[in-house]
């Protein structure tokens, strides 16, 4: 049996003060000066902390960023004298799909290397939009298998990247048939291309760094790549945007990524006439006709496909007019290069002549659907980048037909960005993103990976699943609210309005 893949994490403090959720505030002039006062019955210890902060004078201690939110002060304290209050910087956090909780928790995840635990629990709704609105199975925590979910057994993570034979063929004891080029990657996430209002100072170096140190791969345009050393170009795919540009031969990963058009497959060919070994990637931008377009790249030999939505993981609807394709309120901004954007707030308008955007999840379903209606799944590499937020989607996504993903705004996150736009609107970065030294957000990276890594595991060992590649497309092992409403309340109520 190999030795386990594991990511080794240390703190990493925070740069500058982070912006936390919840406080408490303290009415001190009501005070009895109780003998056992409900603070030092902290479940965290944030009060002693305090203590030995001052007495110590080590540092600052942030009620509002340290706090747990566990309510035992507020319960517990005879004179009513302390309330829990929600700070209001950190409701301006982030935007609709990257909520203030999800950069909470990354930035959490990114400093400590651990699992986000609330200390109130979860207060949110237990259904909502995109991912929010599949469960997966659970299963073995209240059924657990001879060994548990953390015993004896090797829960493998890795993924094949490459084209596979549909079937072998064999002639007197001998293959006749050279199996296509495969690559390998420890864990089922990849970095996507970094957008470019992030290229400043040593990010791109420190996305490198940390890609070398997981073992992973990173993408890179061909112009970037410059940026990163030579410690992280072994693990540096190049994006090859046009035909005047070549990948470089030398300290590259096996896999190169172009995009998709009417000579892709051409493209692909030439790669691979200079490289037999080189694995291609095209990457394709999510439409409503995304599944047609997959089957026929895979019918035409593609090995890699890269389905790109945009930063909230929707794909590009077919707008009717050109009004609405770019002009006016609330309209979804789109890049024409196929790169995930800042996140943007609106959503498409409803109307007449209006094509609603897909999500990832549903998207997903219908292209892994489709090619195995084909018979055809199997030969394909699919990744899925955009609106992958939390360590949950990396397993929702394979869940529902990919096999890896790719990521780029949490790392960011994980660099302490706060998503204000500051940086797109040319303006001063309010955390200096641009003097962070790389070592430090390589070390930031690693430290989230290594948490999205360590909820993997726990996901598969309570679905009693031992390996990462068996998660592909099993939507069996899932629930939908669509469809438990609908078997529910379908025959009772008919169809939602805004679905019908």
């Amino acid at each position: 049996m190999p030795a386990k893949y594991v990511i080794h994490t240390t703190p990493a403090a925070p740069r500058v003060r982070p912006v936390g959720k919840l406080g408490i505030v303290d009415w001190r002039e009501d005070c009895s000066s109780c003998h056992n006062c409900v603070k030092r019955a902290c479940v965290y210890g944030l009060y002693r902390d305090e203590a030995d902060t001052l007495r110590n004078e080590i540092g600052y201690l942030d009620y509002i960023y340290q706090c747990k939110g566990c309510l035992s002060c507020v319960q517990n304290c005879t004179k009513n004298i302390l309330t829990r209050v929600v700070n209001p910087e950190y409701r301006r956090l982030g935007d609709a799909y990257y909520t203030p909780d999800i950069i909470l928790a990354t930035w959490f995840q990114a400093e400590s290397g651990r699992i986000p635990v609330s200390g109130s629990g979860y207060g949110g709704p237990f259904s909502g939009e995109g991912f929010d609105s599949m469960w997966t199975d659970m299963s073995e925590i209240v059924r657990p298998t001879r060994d548990g979910i953390h015993g004896r057994e090797y829960i493998n993570t890795s993924v094949d990247i490459g084209r596979k034979l549909p079937c072998l063929a064999f002639a007197e004891g001998e293959l006749t048939v050279s199996p296509p080029p495969l690559t390998e990657t420890p864990l089922p996430v990849i970095f996507e291309v970094i957008p470019q209002q992030w290229h400043r100072g040593p990010v791109l170096a420190a996305v490198a760094g940390a890609a070398a140190e997981l073992g992973t791969l990173a993408i890179f345009r061909t112009r970037d790549i410059q940026a990163t050393d030579r410690q992280g170009q072994g693990h540096v795919v190049p994006l090859v945007e046009s035909p005047d540009e070549s990948p470089p031969r030398d300290g590259m990963a096996p896999l190169v990524m172009i995009p998709d058009g009417p000579d892709a497959m051409a493209a692909q060919e030439t790669l691979k006439h200079d490289n037999p070994d080189r694995i291609v990637a095209v990457r394709v931008p999510a439409t409503p006709a995304l599944a047609s377009r997959v089957v026929q790249l895979v019918r035409e030999g593609a090995e890699v496909i890269h389905l790109v939505f945009d930063s909230h993981g929707r794909e590009s609807a077919q707008l009717p007019s050109p009004a609405l394709a770019g002009e006016g309120p609330g309209v979804r901004a789109e890049r024409t290069d196929g790169l995930a954007c800042h996140p943007h707030p609106n959503p498409l308008p409803k109307g007449e002549g209006t094509t609603q955007p897909r999500h990832v999840r549903d998207v997903l379903r219908d292209v892994h659907g489709t090619l195995v209606k084909k018979g055809i799944r199997d030969e394909v590499t699919l990744i899925a980048s955009g609106g992958i937020a939390l360590a949950e989607h990396v397993a929702k996504a394979i869940l529902c037909g990919a096999d890896l993903v790719a990521v780029d705004i949490p790392l960011m996150i994980a660099l302490e960005c706060r998503l204000c736009g500051e940086c797109e609107r040319g303006q001063l970065c309010p955390i200096a993103l641009e003097e962070i030294d790389v070592h430090y957000g390589a070390h930031r990276i690693v430290n989230l990976i290594g948490a999205w890594h360590q909820q993997l595991i726990e996901v598969l060992g309570a679905m009693g699943i031992r390996e990462v590649r068996r998660l592909r497309g099993e939507t069996g092992r899932c629930m939908f609210f669509e469809d438990l409403e609908r078997e529910t309340f379908g025959r009772l109520f008919g169809k939602r309005k805004d679905s019908a």
